[in-house]
Formats: structure tokens, C-alpha cells, sequence
């Protein structure tokens, strides 16, 4: 069997289908990954094939405008002006990501496995193999059990009402389709009913859809129907390539393990108070700390002694070496944080971090979530303080790490792979 995987956005919706590659190697099968065109490195560091695409709407990621995104969480009044604002930013830039998606059609496949902001059920259609739709977050398939994630929504609203809020997540879509209706005329591609719905199949009934995240942090009574599978996060095998640089081992072999702080690749309003926030909370709690700047969200350039400030660093290597995690709630970043078995703090910014944070603290191994926008020196000192001490924190992150580790998100992922496309003379 050979897989086409197409995803686009930052690391952490690129590295789950890098980790599925991975898988899919391991149990004789091949795949190509097509993706924005900066994470190439990535893949080569994974040892995956990879398809570069156009960088469309992460060229927004340094965008003044980005700082009002920021500023109100995509909430509210000016979060929905900035909402129609951001849209019609991303439409003409989606128009050169559908473009280079359309060459992958040369590629061949059995099976095309994508996010559904990819055109991958218009070229799956194309190669006449089946379309399986990923699901990083659980915003796409209807739950009476909670709204969708990103969407604001009154907290008290009857539970009844929660499917109509994955009708809203789905408009985001909405704006694509003049770019999805251009892309099918180039593919040859008839007209038909559904055909921008990534959740259909052609002939009108539901696709398999991959749910690539734990179950055991969804909230009760989900009740999703047979098609779609929760396989657990997906993760790579560990980089065993990857060795601490001298300094960073050095820090971590110094004294107590330190906790990490990160916010990956989101920009922040003002960088350099998020650092001195951070490095002040920390010394306030009596812990050492690693922060990672990212992207430039945390500038903590004069952080010395007890804080030590990096790039980046794998996860999988570095999470399970510290004593906590500070982060901003991503998906990714939250199955790793989870997978390691070590208590959390989590300062969601905006979209479907609010959920994780939400999540990881309903499990018992996070204090109650601070908002990253609004991130202060007195909360962020007392969430470590708990995170640390609290009782049975860290034996509730232990158990939950090994239930995460146990589901084996990415090989499960591959069976119902080969369920949907047996293994042909491709694979």
C-alpha cells in the first residue's frame, strides 16, 4: 500500500503525519507527505518523503496583524472582525497551497490520508482510491457531549444544542470552496452532491475518519459512530539520533530536574515581557527552568543561572528529563506533555487550546488553566507551585502517560489503513 498524506499548517499539525509515515514504513508500506514547503528539513530529519508545498497561510505567523489575533483569542466582537479579516486573508493563499496539492495526483496512492482543510477527497476522487480525513482536534464530527473546539460558545448552553457548533467550525471551510471548486474542474472532476464535505465518501455515504488523539482525554458520553476511530496521538519513534547540546546537558544533570517552559511557533504580543514574566515566576516558585523561545514567542535573553533558554528541542527526548510542563495547550504539545507521564501548566492563546487545557485539567494533572494572553508573574509562580505539590498530581500524570504511551496512536492508525485500502502491489 502506498499512502499519499497531505496536511498543512505548523509543526504540530505537520509532525503527526510524519510520525504516520514512520508507521506505515514500519509495517511495510509506503507514504509521501505533502506539506508546507519550511518543514522539509523536518521531514528529512524523520526520514520521510515529502512533497513541499506552498507556505499559503503560515506566512501569516509574523503578520502585524497576527498581534490582534492574538489579543482577542478570535473571541468576541473584535475576535469575529478579526475572524472575516483573517478568512479573506487566507483564501488567495490557499489558491498556490491547492495548486501544488494538485501535483500530487502524479504521485499515485491507494489511499489519501488528510486534514480536512486538504483537497484530498477531490484528488482521491481523481485516483478513484479512498479518502480518510484526520481529525487533530475533535471539531469535525458532531458530539452532544461538548461543542466544538475553537468555537465560541456559551458555557451553559444545553448540551442538545453542541452539533450546531460543528456546523459553524465546518464554515471555516466555507471560503475554500471557490479554490476547491477550481481545483476539481483542473482534476477533471464532475459536480456532485457533498463533494466539499471531507466527512463523505462520493457516493454519499461516511468516510472512515482518524481521530488522532487520546481518548482518555475526551470528555464522557462522546459516543462518535463505528467509522471513526480514536487511535490515540500519533508520535514518531524517538530521535535517537538527537544529543542534548553540551550546554543543555550540562543544565539538566546541574541539580533538580527544571521544568520547560514553551509556547512553539505562536507569536506573542510582546516577547520580551513574556520572558521576563516567565523567568520571574519560576525564581518565585524555586525551580530551575528550560524555555524554549520557539519562534520568538518567549524572549528570555538575560535569563542566566537557574534558566536556561534554547531553541528547541524534541520533545520525546527532552519532556520526560524535566519535572513539569509549561505550554500553550496545543494538540501535539499536549500528547507529548501527556505521553511523559509529568504534570502540566497549561496557558491556552486561542482555537482549540482552551479544549486541551480544559481537558488536562478535568484529568487532575494541571492546575486551573491561565490564559496565555494574560500571562502574570503571581499566576504563573502559584500554577508551578501546584503543579509540583499538589497531591497526587504527579502520580495522576504518570498514569495517564502510560495509558497515552499504550494506545499506539500511529500503528493503530495503519490498521484501519489497511482495512479501508488493503495492501495492494504498491504496498
Amino acid at each position: 500500500m502506498h499512502a499519499l498524506l497531505l496536511t498543512h499548517g505548523t509543526r504540530g499539525d505537520v509532525q503527526p503525519f510524519l510520525a504516520l509515515a514512520r508507521a506505515l514504513a514500519d509495517a511495510g508500506h509506503t507514504a509521501t507527505v505533502a506539506g508546507p514547503r519550511s518543514y522539509a528539513a523536518l521531514a528529512a530529519d524523520h526520514a520521510v518523503a515529502y512533497h513541499p508545498v506552498d507556505d499559503g497561510p503560515n506566512t501569516l505567523m509574523d503578520d502585524p496583524a497576527m498581534k490582534g489575533v492574538m489579543e482577542t483569542g478570535l473571541r468576541g466582537l473584535r475576535g469575529a472582525a478579526h475572524t472575516v479579516s483573517l478568512l479573506r486573508e487566507i483564501t488567495p493563499l490557499m489558491r498556490r497551497v491547492y495548486a501544488d496539492m494538485a501535483a500530487t495526483v502524479d504521485l499515485g496512492a491507494d489511499v489519501v490520508v488528510h486534514i480536512p482543510g486538504m483537497p484530498g477527497a477531490h484528488i482521491a476522487e481523481r485516483l478513484a482510491v479512498p479518502a480518510v480525513p484526520v481529525a487533530l482536534q475533535p471539531s469535525w464530527v458532531p458530539t452532544r457531549a461538548f461543542p466544538a473546539p475553537g468555537v465560541p460558545w456559551p458555557e451553559r448552553a444545553p448540551g442538545a444544542l453542541n452539533p450546531l457548533t460543528y456546523r459553524l467550525a465546518a464554515l471555516a471551510l466555507r471560503g475554500q470552496r471557490g479554490v476547491a471548486e477550481d481545483l476539481r474542474r483542473e482534476l477533471g472532476l464532475a459536480s456532485r452532491p457533498g463533494r466539499n464535505d471531507p466527512l463523505l465518501r462520493p457516493d454519499g455515504a461516511p468516510a472512515t475518519v482518524l481521530h488522532a488523539f487520546s481518548r482518555h482525554l475526551l470528555p464522557a458520553g462522546a459516543h462518535y459512530p463505528p467509522q471513526v476511530r480514536t487511535t490515540g496521538f500519533w508520535f514518531a519513534p524517538p530521535d535517537t539520533a538527537w544529543e542534548p547540546p553540551a550546554e543543555l546537558e550540562a543544565f539538566l544533570v546541574a541539580g533538580e530536574p527544571p521544568v520547560f517552559v514553551g509556547f512553539s511557533s505562536l507569536p506573542t504580543l510582546d516577547p520580551a515581557a513574556t520572558g521576563r514574566v516567565v523567568t520571574a515566576a519560576v525564581r518565585r516558585a524555586g525551580v530551575r527552568a528550560i524555555v524554549a523561545a520557539g519562534r520568538g514567542g518567549i524572549d528570555a535573553a538575560e535569563a542566566e543561572g537557574d534558566v536556561l533558554l534554547i531553541d528547541r528541542a524534541p520533545h520525546e527526548r527532552l519532556f520526560p528529563r524535566c519535572s513539569a510542563v509549561v505550554h500553550h495547550a496545543g494538540a501535539g504539545t499536549t500528547g507529548a506533555a501527556a505521553a511523559a507521564g509529568r504534570p502540566q501548566v497549561v496557558c491556552p492563546f486561542w482555537g482549540d487550546q482552551p479544549f486541551w487545557a480544559a481537558r488536562v485539567h478535568d484529568a487532575g494533572v494541571a492546575p486551573v488553566p491561565l490564559g496565555g494572553r494574560r500571562l502574570t508573574e503571581d499566576g504563573l509562580a502559584a500554577a508551578l507551585t501546584e503543579a509540583l505539590t499538589g497531591p497526587g498530581t504527579a502520580a495522576r500524570a504518570a498514569e495517564l502517560g502510560e495509558r497515552v504511551r499504550a494506545e499506539g496512536g500511529a500503528r493503530e492508525a495503519v490498521r484501519v489503513l489497511e482495512e479501508v485500502a488493503p495492501p495492494g502491489p504498491a504496498g
